[in-house]
This record gives structure tokens, sequence and C-alpha cells, in this order.
């Protein structure tokens, strides 16, 4: 049904293989800072518009790898999906972020969800097959999700929050109903990978970006567990292939080691951590993601090529290194600073691997 791969350097990696340079690919790669994507997105009328057409988010999801060398595809969605298919409501209004038009803050709101009818997914699902087949071999297609915590957060706050008062309120006050409504996320997200990888995604992403909000213990009962749920029920191979994981939690250095041992293949960092510390106290259990601070990319051409050069260098000529940033991009950084840094995460990882 897909065409073979011409490009494994990513899945070689997270697979911990050796690889002839450290492969690239960007969080929010098809984003704002595109002209081409905005173009699609006005076209598209709205943000749901371009992500629930199938035709839209394959084009857009496609459009950095015609500008840039990139080593994967990360299909194009948003991780507020699960909860809308849960009929919390989600919309997007011009210039604000996400908001959901019945959060859930009390008991009878809790007792209601369900893991949801994939069907009310399927745009999604297409989409994942649609740019596989585009993709044509180029470079794997990564599916991804939130972790049940990051999207407990957005359903109880309604919209992103400051200080997560509302949802943290709920997890000392109510802990029984945080964990029920975390039960019921975690079981719709490992369906929702499955359906992803089903439909031809060949690695999956957990988005855990608010676990670091929560305190010491509290991170590990409330979001690591969850996490560990869904990789528990996730699809390990599918059609005979090893299906990678990559756990991210922002702020999460302080628990590296436990989420290198949840069962995942990978462990996404943030900027405030060195790789070089990070992969001698992992080893080779997982591979590591990361961990460029996206700013970088603000600076001139030579400050680029020079951080990206400390990234690398940090971690080593080691296999089982992907190189990102430690965030997601910025709407406002230039395109052509993704170029430089393209350019330069490829040439100075062969150039280690020669002199190694």
């Amino acid at each position: 049904m897909f065409a073979p791969l011409v490009n494994d350097t990513f899945l070689r990696a997270l697979r911990r293989q050796p690889t002839d340079y450290t492969p690239l690919w960007l969080m929010r790669q098809a984003g704002r800072y595109l002209p081409e994507y905005c173009a699609t997105r006005a076209k598209a009328g709205s943000f749901m518009g371009l992500a629930t057409n199938v035709d839209f988010a394959t084009e857009v999801t496609l459009q950095p790898l015609e500008r840039y060398k990139l080593d994967a595809a990360i299909l194009f969605s948003d991780i507020l999906t699960v909860p809308d298919a849960m009929g919390l409501g989600l919309s997007f209004a011009a210039g604000e972020g996400p908001r959901f038009a019945t959060p859930v803050r009390d008991e009878a709101a809790v007792a209601k969800l369900e893991v949801p009818d994939m069907a009310k997914l399927r745009y999604v699902t297409d989409a994942v097959t649609s740019i596989r087949k585009a993709l044509n071999g180029r470079v794997p297609l990564i599916g991804f999700s939130g972790s049940p915590w990051t999207l407990a957060c957005y359903m109880v706050e309604g919209k992103g929050s400051d200080d997560y008062r509302l949802v943290k309120s709920m997890l000392y006050a109510r802990p029984d109903l945080m964990h029920r409504m975390l039960e019921v996320t975690a079981d719709a997200v490992a369906v929702y990978l499955n359906a992803q990888i089903e439909a031809g995604a060949q690695a999956v992403m957990i988005f855990d970006s608010w676990g670091g909000v929560l305190a010491d213990g509290a991170f590990q009962t409330f979001s690591l567990a969850y996490t560990r749920r869904v990789l528990a029920k996730l699809h390990k191979q599918w059609d005979g292939v090893h299906i990678p994981s990559i756990v991210f939690t922002k702020g999460g250095g302080l628990w590296l080691d436990e989420i290198a041992a949840s069962d995942t293949d990978a462990v996404g960092l943030d900027w405030t951590m060195n790789l070089g510390l990070a992969r001698q106290r992992v080893g080779h259990k997982v591979a590591l993601q990361g961990n460029l601070d996206p700013n970088v990319l603000f600076a001139p051409e030579a400050a680029i090529r020079a951080e990206a050069a400390k990234v690398l260098d940090s971690f080593g000529p080691h296999p089982g290194h992907v190189f990102n940033l430690g965030h997601g991009i910025s709407q406002y950084t230039p395109p052509e600073a993704v170029s430089v840094l393209v350019d330069a995460v490829h040439s100075h990882s062969a150039a280690m691997r020669k002199s190694a």
C-alpha cells in the first residue's frame, strides 16, 4: 500500500542504530512561520478548517519538506482533537488559543466522559494515510497525541492557563475525579494513537506539554502513570515493523530517569537539559530527542551554527540522537534560519562521525 522508505535515518536513530548523520525534524515544523502555510490556512478559513480537511492537512504537512531536507514529517493536527471528540466543543478564536465550550469541572461532567468513537476522528486517520501516500517513502511519518495529563489540563481549565488553578484544585481536592478523567483520557489516547499507526504512522509521539507544572510526586502519580498506561496499550509492531514511541515532557528533566524507564523508545528534552549528561544518565536505554532553544533561530547565521554544534557536541557521535528544538518553533522565526539550522546539523554531525 505504501512506498518503501528512501530515508530511514530518523527511525534508525530512534532504535539507537548507527547513522551517517544526526537526523532532524522540528516540533511545529508545519506552521505560521512559513508563508505557504499561512496561504493554505487562509484558503481553509480557520485552523480547524485546515486540520479537518484531508487535502489541506496533507498539503501543509509536506510544505516544510519541500523547503528543507528534514528527516521526518509529522502529521498536521492538534492535540485537542481527542477531548473535542469527547463532546467538549473545541474552537479557535482569531488571535486566541483553543477553547472548550463545556469544560469538565465537576463529578457529573467527569462521569459523562468516555472513550470516543474513532469514527469522529476519521478525518485524522484519513489524513495520516493521505500524507503517508503523498510522502512516497521520502521520510517517515510521525503520529502524535497530547498526554492524558496535558489534555486534562485543557479539559478542566477550558483553555490554556498561566497558573493551572482549576485543574490543580481538582487534583488536590478530588483526586478520585482526576484519576477517573485520566483513566478515560489515557485509554482514548491509546486507541487514537493505535488508529494512527494502523492508518500509516511509522512512529508516535506523546506531548506531555504541561507535565513540568506538577510537583515532584504529583508528576509521577498524575502524569507519568497515565503516559505509561498509554504506552502499555500501544502497538509495538505493525505489519511486522517496529513502531517507535517518543515521550516529551516540557520541564521534565528532573524525572528523566523515570520517563526513560516507562517503556518508550525515546525521550524528548527541552533546552534546559545538557544532552551529554542526559545520555550518561540513561545510557543505551532510550534514544534522546532535542534540544536547541527555539529562540536561537532569531540569531545570526554564525550563532545558529555554533549553538547547533554545541548540542551535537554535547551528545557526541553516538547512536540514538534525533536533533530537534526544545519546544515548538516560533511563528515569528525567519524561514531562512531553518535552512541554516538544517545544513548545520547535517554537516556538523556527519563530520563528527567521520572523525570519531
